[in-house]
């Protein structure tokens, strides 16, 4: 037996399924085609996440939507995190090209166009379904992560919660917060002090920063009313496909710290809301997250704790995810490891740096005697890749160097008359686009602080009132001390006697008065 021959042989015994698959295309060994030695993956491993890696024009994005157009046609939800703005194609059948029917005749089996059903999302002000959250969902361990604070910090956050929960003060925004800590560190510090004791001034100041790093970033956006339900990202269409959910991204990618805000949040209310699955025969949701870096790059230590945690744990919910990014050490070894699917494009070694990297992305992949995986990386054409899954049993597959096959769907962006066409459609665009801001934490607290401005206003008028009154009794000319003994009612009756006896006595010496007998004058 030829290697070839071998070779074909261990392709077709480790890429056979007995359920559902997907054809990516065929293997190659040396150079050639091995026309339909096709490489799939099956259905009911889906669930067991992915990678698609490979320098920038290598094939990652054109890899992404053959995969999630096929996971539509067997019925399989999907959401695409489209960060360039090259994944809204998906929605309109391929246009065809000589190049793909010859690509096509090299696989094994013909080009036929096709397209997904499509809705759109969006963070910010991109066209599409709005995706929101309130604080109250996040909680506070997810919340505290997110702004990265300490431990004592996270305390303070979690008394905030408590409070909030306690007093039935809905914290639906970020504006919300913020009012509480205002009111914990004014009017309501003694209520705070009296039930929850005392918290830092300083460690209050620190939350409010991490909370405005954050608002600069457009979280006061995503945060608030109507929240999204992770349900209407399981949604069919009316012939049975899944439903391409496209979350529109171009305008956050200097803005990390919001996608992996969203990213936590996304999966947390999946993992929370979703039930227990077990294996099923297809999973029920994939999530592509294009440019992974971004959730990676500037994430806490707490917070890459809490991602790897919940992609380990999402897979019993039927849920697969998949991360694109330019290079595999741009995901933590973590979560590497829980990596059931791996599709490696080509990498660029043009630094010492590049080439170790690539030394590493080699000792990912199953060993092999048909390849030298490590220079191979560097040589794999566009629209080729070393691709290895898990089979039904949950083994690896034989690695194989595959050309893959073309999208069914345009390969190019919608212009926006074809977008705005398609939004005219949308249900959920009339379910989340509307503007809701009812009563929360931030109108209750707020009327609480007025109340006691107001209250202490009149206290202080009150004051005022007295201090005035109590100046003008003193502003009367006080009287002297003789003045006040004169004038005093002692004084008046000493005064009375003391002019009676002298009366008397002048008139005794006068001989006037009296019950003496009257004397004549010597003179009469």
């Amino acid at each position: 037996m030829s290697n070839a021959e071998k070779f074909i042989k261990d392709i077709e015994k480790g890429y056979t399924f007995k359920g559902g698959s997907i054809d990516l295309g065929a293997a190659m060994l040396d150079g050639a085609v091995m026309t339909k030695t096709l490489v799939r993956i099956p259905l009911e491993m889906m669930n067991r996440h992915g990678l698609i890696a490979g320098a920038t024009g290598s094939g990652k994005t054109k890899t992404l939507q053959i995969i999630a157009e096929q996971l539509s046609a067997n019925s399989v939800p999907v959401l695409l995190m489209d960060v360039k703005g090259d994944l809204s194609g998906i929605a309109v059948p391929s246009d065809g090209h000589p190049k793909i029917d010859e690509r096509h005749q090299k696989i094994g089996f013909p080009f036929v166009p096709g397209s997904s059903p499509v809705e759109f999302l969006t963070l910010s002000d991109e066209k599409g379904a709005r995706l929101r959250a309130t604080v109250t969902e996040f909680g506070p361990v997810l919340f505290s992560k997110i702004l990265d604070l300490n431990e004592t910090q996270s305390g303070i956050v979690a008394v905030i919660f408590k409070y909030c929960d306690d007093n039935d003060l809905p914290l639906l925004d970020l504006k919300d917060f913020k009012k509480t800590i205002q009111y914990f560190t004014g009017e309501g510090k003694k209520e705070l002090e009296k039930d929850y004791g005392r918290i830092s001034t300083a460690s209050v100041g620190a939350i409010m920063r991490k909370i405005i790093e954050l608002e600069q970033q457009g979280a006061d956006i995503f945060f608030g009313e109507r929240s999204f339900e992770v349900e209407d990202l399981c949604r069919l269409d009316d012939s049975g496909k899944g439903i391409v959910s496209i979350l529109r991204l171009t305008d956050i990618q200097d803005k990390p710290k919001l996608f992996s805000t969203f990213m936590l949040q996304l999966l947390a209310e999946v993992y929370s809301t979703f039930p227990e699955e077990g294996d099923l025969e297809q999973p029920k949701l994939v999530i592509f997250i294009d440019e992974a870096h971004l959730v990676f790059d500037q994430a806490s230590k707490a917070l890459l704790e809490q991602i790897e945690a919940i992609v380990k744990l999402i897979r019993s919910k039927g849920v697969g995810l998949f991360f694109i990014t330019q290079n595999p050490v741009d995901v933590p070894d973590a979560v590497l490891g829980q990596l059931g699917l791996k599709i490696q494009h080509a990498l660029r070694a043009f630094t010492a740096k590049d080439r170790k990297a690539i030394k590493l992305a080699a000792q990912n992949y199953p060993e092999t005697e048909y390849y030298k995986v490590e220079t191979l990386l560097t040589e794999l054409g566009i629209g080729e890749a070393l691709i290895t899954s898990l089979n039904e049993k949950g083994i690896p597959t034989p690695l194989a160097h595959t050309m893959l096959r073309a999208p069914q769907s345009r390969m190019d962006i919608l212009t926006n008359d074809e977008i705005n066409t398609l939004l005219i459609d949308s249900k959920l665009i009339l379910k989340y686009n509307e503007t809701v801001d009812r009563e929360s934490a931030y109108e209750i607290l707020g009327e609480k602080i007025e109340d006691a401005r107001e209250k202490e206003k009149q206290a202080e008028l009150k004051k005022q009132q007295e201090k005035a009154t109590r100046s003008r009794s003193r502003g009367r000319k006080e009287k002297s001390t003789l003045e006040k003994v004169v004038n005093s009612t002692t004084t008046r009756q000493i005064g009375r006697t003391i002019a009676r006896e002298l009366t008397r006595g002048l008139l005794g010496v006068l001989g006037i008065g009296g019950k003496s007998k009257r004397r004549k004058s010597s003179w009469f």
